[in-house]
């Protein structure tokens, strides 16, 4: 499995060749952006959340210039929002959004995403890129529904919206490594992002980390409940819970090691972490966790097929 990664500040190390393609991705320079996107011109048809969260994050780290960006959104108050919020160019029709772009981002709703494929098919220059964020749709889809050849597949996360997402994705041959530097640097405004070279892997992260939140929120939410159980107020048992759970994450990173060595760190013989573990190891967590994930990335290739059926029909 061929990966690269790129984080974006705080821990964690980055070494050899991520090392150089993320120097790579930032070295070049030019008119109406900075490092790779120097030059580029970015189109997101649809302008939901996602949208709005990479716009931000791209225009908060000063990476590309506001005029260099449009976005088509059908309802005219959601583009007068983003063209005052951000001062980015926004239009009605998504042909005319993705007419001058390098990279055609689809930030669309899946139910929405084969009318979308019908207006671009044929459409898109063989130097445009799509880049897509929509859950379910495979390349074969994306790539047949658009009649075109250079696609990105991407699976980022909810924590995106904060700029601490997850982004795993991949590429067609038809994408050379100047265009691949360019959605990294789009996708690493997002948070953290990772290319893999097979697409098996996006729909695996689709159930890992496009699903991950999910996970961690129920987890959370039982703490919380049982804190209140406890006899807690509420409000200072997700106090306590947040702040456990990023604790736990920071200390986890910087530290380098297994999640195992790290729990056998606080579990003393006889002490509270081992009579809880024995609970949720006699509860079968492990064994709900490990189901609860393959039943997700079954249900993603099952939308997967089902999304190739509308498009064929």
């Amino acid at each position: 499995m061929a990966v690269q990664m790129m984080r974006r500040g705080g821990g964690g190390r980055v070494t050899g060749r991520i090392e150089r393609d993320r120097d790579q991705a930032h070295s070049q320079g030019g008119d109406g952006g900075h490092g790779a996107l120097a030059g580029a011109r970015l189109a997101f048809v649809g302008a939901g959340v996602m949208a709005e969260s990479m716009i931000a994050g791209l225009l908060g780290r000063g990476m590309i210039d506001p005029e260099r960006i449009v976005a088509s959104h059908p309802r005219e108050d959601r583009r007068r929002k983003l063209t005052q919020r951000f001062g980015i160019g926004a239009v009605e029709g998504n042909r005319e959004a993705a007419s001058d772009a390098d990279l055609v981002l689809l930030t669309v709703k899946p139910q929405v995403l084969s009318g979308v494929m019908r207006q671009l098919h044929g459409r898109l220059e063989p130097r445009q890129v799509a880049v897509s964020v929509v859950a379910g749709a495979g390349i074969g889809t994306l790539s047949r529904g658009l009649g075109h050849d250079a696609i990105v597949r991407v699976m980022p996360n909810t924590p995106a919206q904060v700029g601490q997402g997850m982004s795993v994705w991949t590429s067609t041959p038809e994408v050379d490594e100047g265009q691949r530097n360019r959605v990294r640097v789009v996708l690493a405004a997002l948070g953290e992002e990772l290319w893999v070279e097979e697409e098996k892997y996006v729909d695996m992260a689709t159930a890992l980390s496009g699903t991950g939140p999910t996970y961690v929120f129920l987890m959370m939410e039982a703490l919380i409940d049982a804190g209140v159980h406890m006899g807690f107020p509420r409000r200072i048992a997700e106090q306590i819970v947040l702040q456990t759970v990023a604790g736990s994450v920071a200390f986890a990173r910087d530290s380098g090691k297994h999640m195992a060595e790290l729990r056998n760190m606080v579990t003393s013989p006889g002490g509270t972490s081992a009579e809880a573990i024995y609970q949720m190891e006699k509860g079968g967590l492990r064994t709900v966790f490990s189901r609860a994930v393959y039943a997700a990335y079954q249900r993603t290739q099952a939308l997967g097929r089902e999304e190739s059926g509308k498009e064929e029909g």
